[in-house]
């Protein structure tokens, strides 16, 4: 709330407008911040809880008053029902378990990889300049165009799955960590070299705790990517998980257990996802919080 004031010693005069000052009075946010945080807070949680609800509930009048064929198009309901069924059956744990453990496999290998080399080259110009054109070039390689290579090396089985996540994820976190490593200021490294400090003390001390929250930034958005990958990768090469539930359901015509499967997927990229953020969170206090979503 702004108002204007005379200057001082012009009370009693008809002050003119260049005269007057501009006095920015506090308003709630300065006067109470821990309520108008709550109240802010409240808000953005019960609008991210009510778009999809009012969005789910439009679907389900729609399919009740036959706006959509139910065929194609189940109601919420009949998914919820079937899920539930399939859950309390037994039947829908085993293609979640397989997906879980390639995806956390996968993360695994090409998260460790991806920093290991990130740290490497951001610190050592010529192996960067020897890997970053070969690297660059297999980015922007399609990765599911990879799979008939990781079938050739690996065969049937959990390997190519694996190896596909792995080198999708490792794309993404090895981009972030060099990028960390390179942004860091001179001032750091010279500080650590003034100090007397050995490779390990400059990587504790320095490389990580200035690199560490960028690279969290890249490995959360990896982790929703590998989510990706590994329910197209089912579909083409796997005989269980919720890529292969969700295709040959659609190939069976089973519209609601192929709508089950996609609401497996998106909870168990969400869920993954945040276990990441949260993570960032524990491994870097100092870093601003919810690095990579805007702050209000």
């Amino acid at each position: 709330m702004t108002a204007a004031l005379p200057r001082p010693g012009h009370e009693d005069d008809r002050p003119a407008a260049a005269d007057r000052l501009l006095v920015r009075r506090p308003g709630p946010r300065e006067l109470r911040p821990g309520r108008t945080h709550r109240r802010r807070r409240t808000l953005e949680i019960s609008l991210a809880a009510a778009v999809p609800l009012l969005l789910v509930l439009l679907w389900q009048l729609a399919a009740d008053r036959s706006w959509l064929d139910a065929r194609i198009y189940p109601a919420p309901s009949t998914i919820l029902a079937d899920g539930w069924d399939r859950a309390l059956a037994g039947e829908l744990w085993p293609d979640v378990g397989a997906t879980l453990r390639r995806v956390l496999a996968g993360y695994a290998a090409g998260t460790v990889a991806g920093y290991l080399l990130g740290l490497l080259m951001g610190s050592l110009s010529l192996v960067r300049a020897a890997l970053e054109p070969l690297l660059d070039a297999l980015y922007v390689v399609p990765k599911l165009a990879l799979l008939p290579v990781f079938l050739n090396m690996f065969g049937l089985g959990e390997g190519p799955q694996v190896a596909l996540v792995a080198t999708t994820v490792f794309f993404f976190v090895w981009i972030s960590t060099m990028a960390a490593v390179l942004a860091i200021p001179s001032g750091h490294r010279d500080a650590g070299q003034v100090f007397g400090a050995g490779p390990w003390q400059m990587f504790r001390h320095v490389l990580l705790p200035a690199s560490l929250p960028a690279v969290l930034v890249g490995a959360r958005i990896a982790a929703g990517v590998a989510v990706l990958v590994i329910v197209a990768s089912e579909q083409i090469a796997a005989t269980d998980g919720l890529g292969h539930l969700i295709f040959d359901s659609r190939a069976l015509f089973q519209n609601d257990v192929m709508f089950v499967g996609i609401v497996c997927v998106a909870v168990l990229g969400v869920l993954f996802s945040e276990l990441v953020r949260l993570a960032g969170r524990f491994l870097t206090p100092w870093a601003p919080r919810d690095r990579g979503r805007p702050r209000s």
